[in-house]
Formats: structure tokens, sequence, C-alpha cells
């Protein structure tokens, strides 16, 4: 933690402080974990962050609306972009799709069938079909080839 101007220039006071043996071991073990020079800045610093705790549960309904209010607008922009990138698929899913209607001649009963297995295909590969398992899949090739 960088010291600020106004620490820097503040004068440290030293004062009396009764402390359970406990937890003045405790401090004994973790000041230096936390790259503190002494007890004493150990200690300082945790009454400051103890400090802010206090302050943050006073304004307890400030502080849960402003992360509310965060959290909603990175999901929706988050939702904004997902969105546009699946109508983008869409759209070239469509062409891509009449293409491959007005080149070829199936029937609806092929189509439904067709549709049918196209589905227990993707959920036997959760999600994960690919153009390779496509062509794999209409030649009858097996998986281990």
């Amino acid at each position: 933690m960088q010291d600020t101007e106004a620490e820097k220039k503040e004068i440290k006071r030293r004062f009396q402080l009764w402390i359970r043996p406990s937890t003045l071991e405790l401090a004994d073990t973790l000041y230096k974990k936390e790259n503190c020079d002494s007890k004493s800045e150990f200690i300082e610093k945790a009454v400051l962050f103890y400090a802010g705790y206090l302050s943050a549960e006073d304004n307890k309904t400030y502080l849960p609306n402003i992360v509310t209010s965060t959290l909603k607008s990175i999901v929706a922009e988050s939702d904004h972009r997902q969105n546009r990138m699946i109508f983008k698929m869409a759209v070239e899913l469509a062409v891509m799709m009449n293409v491959v209607a007005a080149n070829n001649n199936i029937d609806p009963v092929s189509l439904e069938r067709l549709r049918g297995e196209c589905v227990k295909e993707v959920k036997r590969l959760n999600g994960a079909f690919s153009f390779d398992d496509a062509v794999s899949w209409q030649n009858g090739w097996e998986e281990n080839e």
C-alpha cells in the first residue's frame, strides 16, 4: 500500500495498547507475510481495514445499489453483443440453407427424418457438431478412422 502525501506528513504518535497475547502472536506471525515492516504497521493497516468495513456497513444501502447497477449494465452489454452475433449467424445460416435447398431436391419425409437424426447426433456430441462431423457422418465413416 502506497502512503499518500497527507499520510507522509502526518506524525505518528505512540500510545499504550492493551492486547491479548494470542492476538499479539497472530500479529507476530502475519505482519511479515503482509509485507509490513513492523507489527505497528500491521496493526495500523488492520485498524484502517476494519474502519473501511464499518463505513461500508453504514452505507449498506448505497453499496449494493452501485454493485447491482454495475452488474446489470455489464450483463446487458454482454447480452447485446451475443444477440448481435447470433443474429448475424442466423442470417448466414439462412443463406446457406437456401443455397442447399435450391440445389437439392429433398422430399419432406427425408427432411424430417434427417432433422431427427441431426437432433440425436448434436445431443450425442453435446452441441459440438462440426462440418467435419457432417462429412464423416454422410460418408458413413467411423469415428475411429
